[in-house]
């Protein structure tokens, strides 16, 4: 997803003891069990799709597809973009757990997709079901984990935060800004990427870039001033969020997934 990126000050300082403390052979999280490959390598078996303006599960243009044993999301079927900005649930819910991704881009963004999103996609946590969404609805009320991919030059950090329909509280305090930026590397190119995501329920979520952890946050919760969050307070959704879907972005430039795995973790 877009917006701007800024970098607090005080997260840096965190994030860099966070990082020493990680080398320094902090504790582990508990493992409740051995990994979960969400992704299975062979086909889209336990996922479903919800792209802005279609029914759930309509694949529209088979935008999620499986070739040669990656997950990938592909346009080839599209002339213009035109807003359909898509995601891929996975068909159970979770709250505490660890979460492996492997991604990369590929190729040129699909005409008519807006400037942003070229090399631009997202891992969705902490999300509302795709039955929950409304029919044109873009984004589902999550936390987004925001995957980036360098534009040949420059810095363009990965593993990001963005909040649609949300906010999260860092450093103790409520942050109210859309996307708020990482302390990764940038990463040029159609290279594999390893991001891996520690979920704690409400308590503390922890984003790490091949093995350098980049951001942690706490506390996320719905945006009562957001439409689509508000449809779910007055749901009776509990404000403060513990838990929730998992899915993956088609946001108009290609990309891929070849690895897709989960590893429950004690309360």
């Amino acid at each position: 997803m877009r917006r701007s990126f800024i970098h607090p000050a005080p997260l840096a300082a965190t994030l860099f003891v966070l990082a020493f403390a990680g080398s320094a052979g902090a504790t582990q999280p508990r493992s409740d069990g051995e990994w979960i490959q969400l992704f299975n390598g062979k086909n889209l078996d336990g996922w479903t799709p919800k792209i802005a303006g279609y029914e759930v599960g309509d694949n529209f243009g088979e935008t999620f597809r499986v070739q040669d044993g990656v997950l990938k999301t592909a346009y080839d079927q599209y002339d213009q973009f035109n807003g359909r900005f898509g995601h891929l649930f996975y068909r159970e819910p979770f709250s505490h757990y660890l979460l492996h991704v492997e991604y990369r881009f590929v190729g040129e963004q699909v005409p008519g997709g807006p400037g942003w999103a070229v090399r631009n996609s997202g891992i969705m946590i902490h999300g509302q079901s795709p039955q929950s969404m409304a029919k044109d609805q873009s984004f589902p009320v999550s936390i987004e984990v925001q995957l980036l991919g360098g534009a040949g030059a420059g810095e363009r950090p990965t593993a990001n935060v963005c909040t649609p329909g949300t906010h999260i509280v860092m450093d103790g305090k409520l942050v109210t800004r859309h996307c708020n930026s990482s302390s990764s590397k940038t990463y040029h190119g159609d290279q594999w990427v390893t991001v891996e995501v520690e979920v704690h329920g409400n308590a503390m979520i922890r984003h790490a870039v091949n093995g350098e952890t980049v951001f942690e946050y706490s506390r996320p919760q719905l945006d009562a001033g957001d439409a689509d969050a508000r449809k779910l307070i007055e749901g009776g959704q509990d404000k403060m969020l513990s838990g929730g879907t998992i899915s993956l972005q088609s946001e108009s430039h290609p990309v891929e997934f070849r690895k897709v795995e989960l590893k429950k973790l004690a309360d």
